[in-house]
C-alpha cells in the first residue's frame, strides 16, 4: 500500500470550502433531467499563455495548485482534453489525491473517466501511453475518444480492453458549430454515456472555442490557475474571438461574473461563471 501512495498528493481541508460553490452538484445516478455539469480550467501565465509554443509542454502550476487541480478531478466524473494536448503531452488525465482509487482507496473510487475530443483521430495512442498505461495498473480510467470517423479496429480493441471506449458524433452543418462537432452535442454524449459532471482542462483550441457567446449557457463554472510569470510572444494565448457590437464597436469577447480569488503558494485561482 505503501508503495501506491508514493506519488499521491494532498489537498488539506480547509483550501476546499472555497472551492465548493464552484463544484458540481450532487446528482442521484437515476436524474436524467440535466445536463453534465461542466467546468472550464486551466492554469495560464500573466500574459494569458497556456504554453511557451504550440506542442510544447509547458509548467505553470505550482504544487498547492496542482494538488488542487486534481482535487477538482476527484470532484468530476471526467476530465476532457483536445487531441492536441493528447498528442504534445502525452497526459495522464488521472487524479493523484491520496485517498482516491489507486492512491490509497478502494478500486477507482474518486477517479474521473479522460476524454479526449480527437475528431480526426489524429491521436496514434498505445499501450504505453500514460492514460492507458495507468488504466492498466488500476490507477486511473481508460479513455473515452470522441471522434467523427469510423475507428481502427486494432484501437478500438486496445480501448476497450481496458475499458474505454470511441464515441462516434456527427459533424455539425448549420449554426456556429458548422464544419465541426458541436459542444452542446459532445457534452449530451457524455450525459448518455453516463457522466454528469466534466473538467474541461484544454487546450487552447478547446479553451477559446467554449468562451464563445454561444457556449456560455453550456459551462457551469471557471477556474483559472494564474501564475506569476509572462510566458512571451508567441505562445498558445487564451483569447476568444473579437466580438463587435450592432454599431460596429468592439466589446468584450467574454467577462465573469460572481468572481472569487485564492491564493495558492505563489499562485492564485480565480473562479466565477460566464455571464
Amino acid at each position: 500500500m505503501a508503495e501506491r501512495q508514493r506519488d499521491a498528493l494532498q489537498f488539506p481541508e480547509f483550501e476546499r470550502d472555497f472551492l465548493e460553490p464552484h463544484l458540481p452538484p450532487k446528482y442521484r445516478a437515476d436524474d436524467e433531467t440535466r445536463r453534465t455539469f461542466t467546468t472550464l480550467t486551466f492554469a495560464t501565465s500573466l500574459d494569458s499563455s497556456l504554453a511557451l509554443l504550440p506542442g510544447t509542454q509547458t509548467l505553470l502550476s505550482g504544487p498547492q495548485s496542482k494538488a488542487m487541480t486534481h482535487y477538482l478531478r476527484s470532484r468530476h466524473q471526467a476530465i476532457l482534453v483536445g487531441v492536441g494536448t493528447a498528442i504534445a503531452d502525452d497526459p495522464s488525465l488521472n487524479c493523484r489525491i491520496e485517498g482516491v482509487g489507486g492512491y490509497g482507496g478502494e478500486g477507482l473510487e474518486g477517479q474521473p473517466r479522460p476524454v479526449v475530443l480527437d475528431p480526426t483521430l489524429r491521436w496514434d495512442f498505445s499501450s504505453d501511453s500514460k492514460v492507458l498505461a495507468l488504466a492498466a495498473y488500476g490507477k486511473g480510467r481508460a479513455p473515452y475518444i470522441i471522434c467523427a470517423k469510423h475507428p481502427p479496429d486494432q484501437k478500438r480493441v486496445l480501448l476497450e480492453h481496458l475499458g474505454g471506449k470511441f464515441i462516434t458524433l456527427n459533424i455539425s452543418d448549420t449554426g456556429p458549430s458548422k464544419g465541426k462537432l458541436d459542444w452542446a452535442d459532445i457534452l449530451q454524449a457524455l450525459r448518455d454515456h453516463g457522466i454528469q459532471s466534466v473538467m474541461i482542462e484544454g487546450g487552447g483550441t478547446v479553451i477559446n472555442d467554449l468562451l464563445q457567446p454561444h457556449y456560455a449557457a453550456l459551462i457551469g463554472s471557471v477556474i483559472v490557475t494564474i501564475a506569476p510569470t509572462w510566458l512571451g510572444q508567441s505562445g498558445v494565448i487564451v483569447s476568444p474571438p473579437r466580438r463587435w457590437s450592432a454599431d460596429g464597436t468592439p466589446i468584450p469577447a467574454a467577462r465573469l461574473k460572481d468572481v472569487k480569488w485564492h491564493p495558492f503558494g505563489e499562485d492564485v485561482v480565480l473562479c466565477g461563471k460566464l455571464q
